[in-house]
């Protein structure tokens, strides 16, 4: 197979799967999406804290503090607690100083 041929392959391939991912996330934002505390992972958090202002900035995995977003309905199934089941938004959570 030649570099011209193999550039070609990479070239479609790529462009196919920026095209699936476009639709899969089109997808997502037509559903209800709620804040669930305490599933986030070390660095994966969806937006910031008390701790800090970022998404991405979790420093440890499952937190009672940090969130993810997920369709409506599954955060109790995936463990964690929305605001309305005790989540950090109600105050029940901890709520730590900024560093």
């Amino acid at each position: 197979m030649s570099s011209a041929s193999k550039l070609a392959q990479s070239a479609v391939a790529a462009i196919l799967a920026v095209a699936g991912a476009q639709h899969a996330a089109a997808e997502d934002k037509s559903k209800p999406m709620e804040k669930c505390y305490g599933i986030a992972k070390a660095g994966q958090n969806d937006c910031g804290t008390a701790r800090h202002s970022c998404a991405g900035k979790a420093a440890k995995d499952n937190a009672s503090d940090e969130w993810k977003y997920v369709p409506k309905g599954t955060c109790e199934k995936l463990g964690g607690k929305t605001a309305s089941s005790g989540g950090a938004d109600t105050g029940k959570a901890p709520k730590y100083l900024a560093y």
